[in-house]
């Protein structure tokens, strides 16, 4: 007897064998016909019972939800919907579920909205919907950790726990063992941080770029990959306060080289899924199809979620400068018009997500790279061009989703990138290793960083964040 999963039964479709599959049942017809899934694919598969033959106790414990050990003939199905399906000659249940209890669960075959699923995020990855998300975010991970092997980068584990803000924004979770009721105090009444565990402040790291700089000045190409956090209070469908981020960094690589990078790679991970998860987006494709309908016309998508894939995998993404956008933006007509929620008036100010979906969905329809942004409106840390006000950045915008990839060519010259910490109120002396990189053999250098929920999200096409991730933490919540 072969034991099987089900999505290597329809692989192979090896008729006439005895096998055994293990599971969970989506639903038990007639007391006859079990569709069971066990994850491996978003397929069911038929399991057909002789109830004539079957104890009727046990017929009884097979409900939605129950885990089952089935062994049985492999056969060509008779049915309508499938291709394949199992004579039963054994059924063991290997973990009951009260019928009462699924009732008021998301385990109940019928549609539910996705707010009600998050409130049962430990059992939704058995629906379709998040069972194909979820393989769809282990492939993704998969690819990028594919891509980065094979162009000869090495993988650094940055710190979690740091002592510098990457970002400069001053949001982000502290970490302390001190008592919170009664702290020890300075001269002045400030907490003592040098009696906490680590003898300073401590955060949660908001990006593990600056630490993988140090490690590109040495191995020349590496990448981290790893939860990131941020104490935003920010409440949207684009925002959580964990979330993982896909950081590169590249000695001796420009500015153009960064674009060039980050657009193979995202690229080469969309080919991927394409290539190994069609069964899964092929089915979100669809689910995605029936809530376009709902929307009014004007605000229906162009493309599929396939189409839409292939498009972003087959096409150049459009180049462009922050100086070019602007004056595209300014003259619009939502714009003109005052559609915008922020108006675009004057050169150097910060694009929102409205301005960089209009860029990407109805300019260029397609996606677009902004380089050479104001300085003042980014890092300190990238590279100052010699006009003296813009940076040698660069954006990624992505329909549906806005920026997907930020990045920069890092400012290598010591006394530039001490004018700038010293304009911002950076101390030296909390960054003097970051320093030191342009004391010994300092080099051109560049990266970016790529937040994976949101190229979950686009290629899953899920319009909330909260649901690419398994467990989402947002203001107000960290349940589960």
């Amino acid at each position: 007897m072969i034991q099987s999963t089900v999505a290597e039964l329809f692989e192979k479709e090896i008729k006439h064998i005895d096998i055994e599959v293990k599971g969970w049942v989506k639903s038990f017809r007639a007391n006859r016909f079990i569709a069971l899934s066990d994850g491996s694919t978003i397929k069911t598969i038929q399991c057909v019972v002789d109830f004539e033959t079957m104890d009727e106790t046990l017929l009884k414990q097979i409900t939605t939800g129950a885990a089952l050990q089935i062994q049985g003939n492999l056969v060509e199905s008779q049915g309508k919907g499938q291709t394949l399906e199992i004579q039963v000659s054994n059924i063991a249940v290997l973990g009951a579920a009260d019928p009462d209890l699924v009732s008021k669960t998301i385990l109940q075959p019928k549609r539910h909205s996705l707010e009600f699923l998050r409130e049962q995020a430990h059992l939704r990855p058995r629906t379709n919907t998040f069972g194909a998300v979820m393989r769809l975010r282990s492939s993704l991970s998969f690819a990028i950790h594919q891509y980065f092997h094979q162009n000869g980068f090495n993988y650094m584990h940055a710190p979690i726990i740091t002592g510098s803000d990457a970002e400069g924004a001053g949001e982000m979770f502290r970490i302390t063992t001190l008592d919170p009721k009664n702290p020890p105090l300075t001269q002045n009444g400030d907490v003592d941080y040098s009696k906490d565990f680590f003898g300073k402040e401590t955060n949660l790291t908001v990006s593990g770029q600056l630490e993988a700089e140090t490690y590109a000045m040495a191995l020349g190409k590496v990448y981290t990959f790893g939860p990131t956090f941020r104490a935003e209070n920010s409440n949207t469908s684009r925002h959580l306060a964990e979330f993982w981020m896909i950081e590169p960094e590249v000695a001796f690589m420009d500015l153009e080289g960064n674009m060039d990078l980050a657009e193979n790679l995202l690229k080469s991970v969309i080919d991927y899924i394409l290539e190994h998860n069609l069964e899964d987006l092929t089915f979100l494709a669809q689910r995605l199809e029936q809530e376009e309908k709902s929307k009014p016309q004007n605000e229906r998508s162009e493309m599929g979620l396939i189409e839409k894939l292939k498009f972003v995998a087959d096409n150049n993404f459009k180049r462009v400068s922050y100086t070019e956008a602007i004056d595209i933006l300014r003259n619009c007509k939502p714009n003109k018009k005052k559609k915008f929620k922020f108006l675009i008036n004057q050169w150097g100010v910060d694009l929102q997500s409205e301005h960089e979906r209009y860029l990407v969905e109805k300019h260029f329809k397609c996606p677009v790279i902004l380089f050479d942004y104001p300085a003042n409106i980014k890092a300190f840390y990238m590279r100052l061009n010699e006009d003296g006000k813009t940076v040698r950045a660069m954006d990624i915008l992505f329909p549906g989703i806005g920026e997907i990839v930020g990045g920069s060519q890092r400012e290598e010259r010591l006394e530039v990138l001490k004018e700038k910490m010293a304009a911002l109120g950076i101390p030296e002396d909390e960054l003097w290793w970051y320093l030191d990189l342009r004391t010994y053999g300092t080099a051109v250098h560049s990266g970016f960083g790529l937040g994976f929920e949101r190229l979950v999200m686009f290629a899953t096409g899920m319009g909330n964040i909260r649901d690419v991730i398994p467990y989402p933490r947002t203001p107000h919540n960290a349940e589960f």
